[in-house]
C-alpha cells in the first residue's frame, strides 16, 4: 500500500535521518483526524522542492503529530521543466485543468487573461480564482505523489505573459489553424518548455503575431477542437511522452 503523503514546508531544515518534526495545521489535522494515522505507523513528507523523507509517528495530539525521519532524499526537478499559460476557462473547468496539469506533472501554471477570455477576474473574484488554482495544485501534487510542486502564477494579462516566456527556451502555441503538428515539435532535454493554451473563443491575429515575434512556434494539436481545459493536457501530455520525462 503507498503511503501517505504531507507537505511540510520546513522539511529540508530537518532533513537528517532521526531527527523528529512536527506536522501541524491543516495537514497535521488531516494526518490525524482525517487519514487516522497512529503512533508507529508510517508517512511520507515532502516540502514540494526537492526533498523528500519517509517517517513513521511517535506522537499524536488532536490536531499534530511528531514523526522520525528514518529516510531522507533530495532529488532535482524533473527535466524538461514545462510551464503552461492557460487561458481562462468558464466555471469550474479552469480547477479541473489545474488538477490534471499538475498530476501529469506541470512545473508552473500561468492563469492568462487572454482577449477573448469568458470568464474574468477582478478584484476578490481574481484573489479567489488564484487561491482556488493553488489549492487544486497542490492537492493534486499531494495525490500524485510528487516531489516537486508547481507554481501557479498571479493572474497574467497578455504583455506579462510575454515578459514572463521571454527567458523561456522553447514556446509552443496552440492554434487549430496552424499548419505545423504538435508532433513535430523538439523536445529539449533540459531547460523550459511553455505551452500556450488559448481561450473558448480562440486567440486573436493581434495575440498570435505578438507570441509569433518572441520566438513562439505556433501548431495545431490534432483535427478535433478540444475545450481550453483539456486541450492543455492533452498537449502536455504529448509533449511529456515525447521527451525524456516519461521513457
Amino acid at each position: 500500500m503507498t503511503l501517505p503523503l504531507h507537505v511540510l514546508p520546513d522539511l529540508a531544515a530537518h532533513a537528517r535521518v532521526g531527527a523528529e518534526v512536527e506536522l501541524d495545521g491543516d495537514e497535521g489535522h488531516h494526518a490525524v483526524a482525517v487519514r487516522r494515522l497512529r503512533v508507529g505507523e508510517q508517512l511520507l513528507l515532502t516540502d514540494g522542492a526537492g526533498t523528500r523523507a519517509r517517517a513513521e509517528v511517535v506522537t499524536l495530539t488532536k490536531r499534530a503529530l511528531t514523526a522520525r525521519l528514518e529516510e531522507v532524499e533530495t532529488l532535482p526537478e524533473p527535466q524538461p521543466r514545462l510551464l503552461v499559460v492557460q487561458a481562462l476557462p468558464k466555471g469550474d473547468r479552469g480547477e479541473l485543468a489545474v488538477e490534471v496539469l499538475t498530476e501529469i506533472g506541470v512545473a508552473e501554471i500561468v492563469p492568462w487573461a487572454a482577449s477573448r477570455s469568458v470568464a474574468v477576474w477582478k478584484g476578490e473574484r481574481a484573489e479567489k480564482g488564484l487561491a482556488r488554482w493553488r489549492s487544486t495544485a497542490r492537492e493534486a501534487a499531494k495525490q500524485a505523489r510528487r516531489t516537486w510542486h508547481p507554481t501557479v502564477a498571479p493572474l497574467a494579462g497578455t504583455a506579462e505573459v510575454l515578459e514572463r516566456l521571454a527567458p523561456v527556451d522553447a514556446v509552443v502555441v496552440l492554434h487549430e489553424d496552424a499548419v505545423t503538428p504538435l508532433a513535430d515539435v523538439a523536445v529539449p532535454e533540459q531547460g523550459t518548455l511553455a505551452l500556450v493554451v488559448g481561450p473558448e473563443g480562440g486567440i486573436t491575429a493581434e495575440e498570435l503575431a505578438a507570441f509569433r515575434a518572441g520566438g513562439a512556434h505556433v501548431v495545431r494539436l490534432g483535427s478535433e477542437v478540444l475545450r481550453t481545459s483539456t486541450a492543455g493536457v492533452a498537449a502536455a501530455a504529448a509533449l511529456l511522452a515525447r521527451g525524456p520525462r516519461w521513457r
